[in-house]
């Protein structure tokens, strides 16, 4: 007797995934570049701790507002399509079938196959399958704004923490070259915890988030200097 072939896919993960590594690498990028911009205008080390702790409770804040107000954007386009196709569905349902039967012969199949497929799909789901087949919303991807929000914020205070740590362990000489070389390792860090989880390249993901938040603290620690020797 035959068994059914089944397969994990990570595609679920996305929503999650995309909040957190988004979240991590803000919290330590943003994080980082204020303590090194605020370190290089010579600012003392409760100054920049300061400024590094400031930078933590507003960037979780902004992280969760900004995610929970986007994703809930989505989540209210995704609500409008599928009332308008309900509507649509009670209303004109011959004209849907036939646009769903469109849909599949574009995919490939045979047109009388297409309108059996559509038959069947609509006698078991119609909405779920016309939400899937047109709209492309899928349960697992659908926007979920609550842990988009939370996601975010929980994970940029935890990155944000990390060169703060660094603040607090380091003597203000070295404070720079302290924070640089951590939040680099950090990165690399993120970079590969994100990859493994949604099991991709590793060392390309690694690369590409710490060249740029090398970059983007670079940048910072060079205004930073640039504006306290100004003043």
């Amino acid at each position: 007797m035959s068994r059914v072939h089944s397969e994990s896919h990570l595609v679920a993960r996305i929503g999650w995934l995309r909040a957190a590594v988004l979240g991590a690498n803000d919290g330590i990028v943003s994080t980082a570049s204020l303590i090194m911009g605020v370190a290089s205008a010579s600012a003392g080390t409760s100054e920049v701790l300061v400024a590094g702790v400031a930078g933590l409770v507003a960037g979780a804040m902004s992280m969760a507002a900004g995610e929970y107000v986007s994703v809930s954007s989505q989540a209210d386009t995704e609500a409008a399509d599928l009332a308008r196709e309900r509507l649509e569905l009670q209303s004109q349902p011959d004209a849907e079938l036939d646009e769903l039967t469109h849909i599949y012969v574009l995919r490939g199949l045979t047109y009388d196959l297409a309108r059996q497929v559509s038959v069947q799909l609509t006698e078991k789901n119609v909405l779920e399958a016309h939400a899937r087949d047109e709209l492309g919303i899928v349960e697992h991807m659908a926007a979920r704004p609550i842990e988009a929000a939370l996601t975010s914020a929980v994970t940029f205070a935890v990155g944000a923490a990390l060169p703060l740590l660094m603040v607090i362990l380091s003597p203000l000489g070295t404070l720079v070259y302290s924070v640089a070389i951590a939040s680099l390792i950090f990165l690399a860090l993120l970079g590969a915890i994100g990859a493994k989880a949604g099991r991709a390249d590793v060392v390309k993901a690694s690369v590409r988030v710490t060249f740029w938040g090398a970059f983007a603290m670079a940048l910072t620690a060079g205004i930073g200097a640039l504006v306290g020797t100004a003043v």
